[in-house]
């Protein structure tokens, strides 16, 4: 199993390793020895969740207040989805910028998304199937979205599924209602990097102790 930092500092893509012989395939699809060396610190599992998408839904940009946020350790079993991380964070050296994994059951990767980034992903074929380990569980009044059509932003979402047919961006009225990042940031809705730390900080501390 392989962490790669992605160009959004606290977001890791992990390729397992597979093994496949005539019966099928066997992977590790989280290793927690593995997962605290990159991150510095366990996932504290508190709820997982699945979704199932048609081609072309677009979920996202979601994020909760921090702390303590709801970090995510996301795969996609089934189908094939582009997944996307955002930073938020407002303060951050990199705050504006995404990056994005392909998450699908060829190469069967993760996207690890920490306290404080924004997530969103678009299903490239029907029934793409995605399943999240989260480390907190889900609390209406502190969650967000951010509109992830925002030009500011500037994700460059697929235009073709996974056969290279057509795709026409789905979301639901709540994520397409959602403010632009400038709105929100300007609203206080956004997450700060020195908050963001802090907390991380408190994680590691804890795990160390």
């Amino acid at each position: 199993m392989e962490f790669r930092e992605l160009a959004v500092p606290g977001a890791w893509e992990i390729t397992p390793r597979q093994f496949s012989d005539p019966r099928g395939t066997f992977l590790e699809a989280f290793s927690e020895p593995r997962f605290v060396e990159a991150v510095g610190h366990p996932l504290d599992l508190r709820q997982a969740n699945s979704s199932v998408s048609a081609a072309g839904v677009v979920r996202g940009i979601h994020f909760a207040d921090v702390p303590p946020s709801q970090a995510k350790y996301v795969m996609c079993p089934r189908g094939a989805v582009l997944d996307v991380v955002v930073d938020i964070r407002v303060g951050s050296p990199t705050f504006g910028q995404w990056d994005s994994v392909l998450l699908d059951d060829v190469d069967r990767r993760a996207i690890y998304v920490s306290e404080g980034l924004g997530h969103a992903f678009c299903s490239l074929e029907d029934d793409s199937t995605v399943i999240y380990l989260c480390s907190a569980t889900y609390a209406p009044g502190r969650e967000h979205g951010i509109d992830p059509l925002d030009p500011a932003i500037g994700i460059e979402w697929p235009t073709t599924d996974r056969q290279g047919r057509p795709l026409e961006p789905l979301l639901s009225d709540k994520d397409r209602d959602a403010p632009g990042l400038e709105e929100a940031r300007a609203s206080g809705l956004l997450p700060t990097w020195e908050a963001v730390q802090a907390h991380l900080d408190d994680l590691r501390a804890q795990a160390r102790d």
